[in-house]
């Protein structure tokens, strides 16, 4: 595999292999950066008739790049096996990748490779966990529509039949909703739920779908409730356990980020490798240091975590973007700046 793309696309796969212990064709096509996670969940809901819809690239280009994977993922010795993706509509649907829906193709695009480390057990959890069909999603629209069952409309869209449905017309008007915030209320409530969808809405702020919460039957909520105040003792306990690991996790991952910042900036002061290592790793913003790139310590990542730091705390641009310059303005502005501070740390 000696072409930019294939170097680009086992560049991607080694992130998610590192990461998960397995790597799909999403994972590449969302690591060359030619879907955006909210493009996956779009096509995972049902809101597009094929992914190539919503690709930068067309289904050729989307093609190659898992042809690239599949040579890659043959010479490390993976595992290969199908995943069943199916739409997260009322009606289950099977979900295209490309347009044409060419049985071939698509059946490229569904081998999932598992590095032959992962034992029998583990195989078995991941395939369980890929092929199970998903939950039904409901979501909170910011944009008017109609159903396409009554012509009205109401709080959340079901997708049936490549359309959306109001709760009525999808016979789940009968659901009452339970906030996203306690998990095991959440997960205990779906269990006894025979019917239950999850509330998203779209964020246009993070360009991410955000869980509004769950919808289900009142009986179901009411048992969970019991169930829940029976161990909540324990689950608190638990909780406690659960927040010293990570914070022990966060400690060593912080300090090997660190590391790999002065690895590739030796210049760089380390109390400002530390600060912008705590800062791009801190656990729930979002940030880059957050991404499986980062926890596989990509340089581009790395890289990307120091350009974010040296931009907002050794240039203007905070300022600029204060006073009504465009983000891409600003940047090209700041850009010699940047690089200045760079070439100094390296």
């Amino acid at each position: 595999m000696h072409s930019k793309l294939g170097g680009r696309v086992a560049q991607s796969a080694e992130i998610a292999l590192a990461a998960r212990g397995y790597v799909t064709a999403i994972d590449v096509l969302t690591g060359l950066r030619w879907l955006h996670s909210r493009h996956v969940e779009t096509w995972r809901q049902g809101r597009a008739d094929a992914l190539e819809r919503l690709a930068a690239v067309d289904a050729a280009r989307m093609a190659e790049a898992v042809c690239h994977l599949g040579e890659w993922a043959a010479g490390r010795g993976l595992l290969p096996s199908e995943t069943a993706y199916a739409a997260a509509s009322r009606d289950r649907r099977p979900l295209r990748f490309t347009a044409t829906g060419d049985d071939e193709v698509e059946r490229l695009f569904r081998v999932r490779w598992v590095s032959p480390d992962v034992g029998e057990a583990r195989r078995q959890r991941i395939a369980e966990r890929l092929d199970r069909a998903p939950d039904l999603v409901a979501v909170a629209s910011g944009d008017p529509w109609a159903c396409a069952g009554c012509g009205g409309t109401g709080p959340y869209l079901i997708m049936e039949d490549d359309r959306p449905h109001c709760l009525t017309c999808t016979d789940l008007d009968h659901l009452v909703l339970l906030p996203a915030g306690n998990a095991a209320l959440s997960r205990r409530a779906k269990k006894e739920s025979g019917l239950s969808a999850v509330v998203v809405r779209f964020n246009r702020r993070r360009k991410r779908y955000e869980r509004l919460g769950v919808l289900v039957e009142e009986d179901a909520l009411a048992r969970a409730e019991e169930s829940c105040l029976v161990d909540e003792e324990v689950r608190l306990r638990r909780r406690e356990r659960d927040r010293e690991r990570r914070a022990g996790q966060d400690v060593v991952f912080e300090a090997r980020l660190t590391e790999e910042i002065l690895r590739l900036f030796p210049r760089c002061p380390g109390e400002r490798a530390a600060a912008i290592a705590g800062h791009a790793a801190s656990r729930g913003s979002g940030r880059v240091g957050r991404t499986a790139a980062a926890r596989a310590f990509d340089e581009n990542a790395v890289t990307l975590a120091v350009v974010a730091s040296v931009r907002h705390l050794d240039t203007d641009y905070d300022g600029l973007l204060m006073s009504g310059v465009p983000r891409g303005t600003a940047r090209e502005r700041i850009r010699p700046r940047v690089d200045e501070v760079l070439a100094s740390w390296r």
